[in-house]
């Protein structure tokens, strides 16, 4: 009975660990109490992807099973109503979910002026509007050449705003603002150092690109509409690149790691550690991109049809697309009057999966859609499929530069997307004259077949082979 009025005093009164040395109790314990130890797993999320160092740090013992084993530092304790209560594990809150389209916007290309004021009387508001030499017709139509954002009123759905202005403005193009992402995944974490370079030469790519451009001719210019570029990264220094924002410069600029690796990928300094493709090539880079939600970038339809026009007023022939989203009337308006100006349009299938439905750009007609292998030539697991697919080309762990400084492995259709890009403007550089339709074809018989004979859903036509670029089989094709 003393032993427990004693347990009891000690559990109201907050004793020490130990009970104090005045205390003479002839039962007094002589264990030491153990508290149990919390970890704090911090992953910050942070913003840059530079290769100085990372990786996982595995900070709590030896061992690598994850098998909790008992031991002193266990919790483990004979007086479990004198320890402090323990705090609540730290939970970090699941990201939020992008949506798809600009929760408040529509956007239509067609509407006239007076169609415009009826709408604004009716709450609407005009937030942006652009003439787009991209869209203009034979003859001249004003509102047929202007694109027009609108802001939708309170209260109103966007299903409902949509219908109201296409029901006003018949002969309009009417359609969401939708929202586009990057196509890029994880990173395989057991690749590392230069081996991921090599992923180049299961499609033959010269490791010294200088001599298919001797042999080919003048290349020409590629477009990219993608993130915002670091310009001053080391494997860029010498790189002929321009870089043009489209997006508000009072929005929040979007991260530089996709648009970085991916304009690396194509002209990365020979010697670097992050080499392009085509080193010698100039680029022209339109930042459609900005940041949402903290995290996300995100081009909207109205910026990505602005970003077409600029490539279009500066007469770029071959345009990478590593990017996907929604299907839009207005996004599919501008690429086919891409095409039907000779643009060469190569697009990322996207990583929404093999059963995913198709995504666009890449999706649409007279677009060359982009598959993504490993160096075993193995489907990327997360790439789309579809009848739509054109080409593969080498998409995981494809080595690459960081958006600070150095290079690191990157994975998905994104990164599969510039090698085709590349290609086309080498086969542009031999034969100035092929159309977008030509272009497809003689990438299609450059292609080993790797999947069902013949074309297929998930290898298109088959793997890019860059060994057949400029040569005498190729340049017959029709």
């Amino acid at each position: 009975m003393d032993r427990i009025l004693a347990r009891l005093l000690g559990g109201l009164l907050g004793l020490a660990v130990v009970l104090p040395p005045p205390v003479s109790l002839p039962f007094a314990p002589t264990h030491q109490l153990v508290t149990l130890a919390h970890a704090d797993d911090d992953d910050d999320g942070g913003g840059d992807d530079d290769d100085g160092g990372g990786g996982r740090s595995d900070r709590g013992g030896s061992g690598g099973s994850g098998e909790r084993r008992p031991s002193r530092q266990s919790g483990f304790t004979l007086f479990p109503f004198l320890q402090s209560p323990r705090p609540a594990p730290v939970r970090r809150a699941a990201p939020a979910a992008i949506p798809d389209r600009v929760p408040n916007e529509i956007i239509a290309a067609g509407l006239s002026e007076a169609a415009i004021t009826q709408l604004t009387t009716e709450g609407y508001a005009v937030a942006e509007r652009q003439s787009l030499a991209l869209l203009a017709t034979e003859p001249p139509t004003e509102p047929a050449t202007e694109i027009v954002r609108l802001v939708v009123p309170r209260g109103t759905g966007l299903d409902a705003a949509r219908a109201r202005v296409a029901a006003l403005a018949p002969v309009a193009q009417v359609d969401f603002n939708h929202y586009y992402r990057p196509e890029q995944t994880e990173t395989d974490p057991e690749c590392g150092g230069q081996s991921c370079a090599l992923v180049r030469e299961i499609i033959g790519w010269p490791l010294d690109p200088a001599g298919l451009v001797q042999r080919c001719g003048s290349l020409p210019k590629i477009g990219l509409i993608d993130t915002a570029i670091n310009p001053a990264h080391p494997s860029l220094d010498k790189a002929r690149l321009e870089v043009i924002r489209i997006s508000d410069d009072a929005l929040p600029q979007s991260g530089r790691q996709h648009g970085t690796a991916v304009v690396a990928l194509l002209v990365g300094a020979a010697g670097s550690r992050a080499p392009g493709l085509l080193p010698s090539s100039e680029v022209i880079a339109v930042d459609a991109f900005r940041r949402l939600g903290g995290s996300a970038d995100v081009a909207s339809t109205f910026d990505l049809v602005r970003a077409l026009d600029a490539l279009a007023g500066r007469n770029v022939r071959v345009i990478n697309l590593s990017l996907a989203g929604p299907d839009n009337l207005l996004l599919k308006r501008a690429v086919e009057a891409m095409i039907a100006r000779g643009a060469i349009l190569v697009a990322a299938v996207g990583n929404a999966g093999p059963r995913a439905k198709p995504l666009y750009p890449a999706g649409y007609e007279g677009v060359i859609a982009v598959t993504a292998v490993d160096k075993g030539r193995n489907a990327y697991r997360r790439a789309n499929q579809g009848a739509h697919v054109d080409i593969a080309a080498p998409g995981v762990n494809v080595w690459t530069a960081a958006s600070i400084s150095g290079a690191r492995p990157k994975s998905g259709t994104s990164f599969a997307a510039p090698f085709v890009s590349a290609a086309a403007a080498v086969l542009l550089a031999e034969r100035p004259e092929l159309t977008p339709a030509q272009m497809a074809e003689a990438l299609s018989l450059m292609a080993q077949d790797i999947g069902t004979p013949g074309r297929d859903s998930v290898f298109g036509w088959g793997l890019l082979d860059a060994r057949r670029l400029c040569t005498a089989e190729a340049s017959a094709a029709p």
